[in-house]
């Protein structure tokens, strides 16, 4: 499939931070691994796709429940380090939008954190709906909005009050569309699924320093580093001290714990 502009921002960006977002958004996004595997009802003998599966995380917590599993990611740099840390396990180099797969091949789809980044996440979800069974389950992952997704609103307002939002990025879909439950529902519906759940799930970010927040969103990332990094430096520098001082306000017991739940949404094919 060809690339339009926002796909290749983000192809582009996700093969550079393979490593950063392993180190920075592993221990988080793992969290909520548990409840989306539960909403696909992943058990021994299910064949699970796990559709931008970056490292390999929901891959490998789908396959110690026995399930049969399969992962797919766009960026070579992603597929060689899941290849990497989980060897015995299988990882394809492959599009959301058009996904290598025959027709009814899957019992369950999973898409941890990848809706935010797909041109076009309808497509992604009828894809998912082709290559599932009659009576399979889809079910994806989106942070929740920055009233509750603390660690965003910590960064985005420093943004807006020392520096600028309006940089120059290529036009994709609005980075907290799917946190709006209405959006989820409809889309789900409107790919073909029925019975759609969702609901919101807790993370916290645990780190040793408030600090840590500032290096995540600017070096583990793709759309909210680019908007960092296109900033001032003098700028910049005011961004990182006002995060540090949101971020200290969390500290707990000799670390900081920002709340970072996201919503989690599933539905089933006919």
């Amino acid at each position: 499939m060809k690339e339009d502009q926002f796909s290749a921002f983000e192809h582009r960006g996700w093969e550079r931070v393979a490593q950063p977002y392993h180190t920075y958004f592993g221990a988080l996004t793992i969290q909520s691994h548990g409840a989306l595997l539960d909403a696909l009802a992943v058990r021994r003998g299910v064949r699970l796709l796990d559709v931008a599966s970056g490292p390999g995380y929901l891959a490998a917590a789908a396959a110690q429940r026995g399930a049969d599993v399969v992962g797919v990611d766009f960026a070579d740099s992603m597929v060689d380090q899941a290849r990497r840390i989980y060897p015995a396990l299988t990882f394809r180099i492959g599009s959301a939008e058009d996904l290598p797969f025959s027709d009814d091949e899957f019992d369950a789809v999973g898409i941890s954190f990848g809706m935010l980044h797909f041109s076009k996440p309808e497509k992604a979800l009828e894809e998912a709906f082709r290559v599932l069974r009659p009576g399979g389950k889809v079910g994806f992952t989106v942070w929740a909005s920055p009233d509750k997704a603390i660690g965003f609103s910590i960064v985005l307002k420093a943004i807006e009050q020392h520096g600028r939002m309006d940089v120059q990025l290529p036009p994709g879909p609005p980075f907290f569309r799917f946190s709006d439950w209405a959006e989820c529902e409809r889309v789900l519906l409107a790919a073909g699924f029925r019975d759609p759940r969702i609901e919101e799930v807790e993370q916290t970010l645990l780190a040793p320093s408030p600090d840590a927040l500032f290096e995540m969103l600017l070096r583990g990332g793709v759309r909210v580093s680019a908007i960092l990094n296109a900033q001032t430096p003098e700028a910049l520098a005011a961004i990182g001290r006002t995060v540090h001082e949101g971020s200290a306000r969390y500290a707990s017991g000799g670390e900081i714990r920002i709340p970072m739940p996201c919503v989690l949404a599933c539905a089933t094919k006919p």
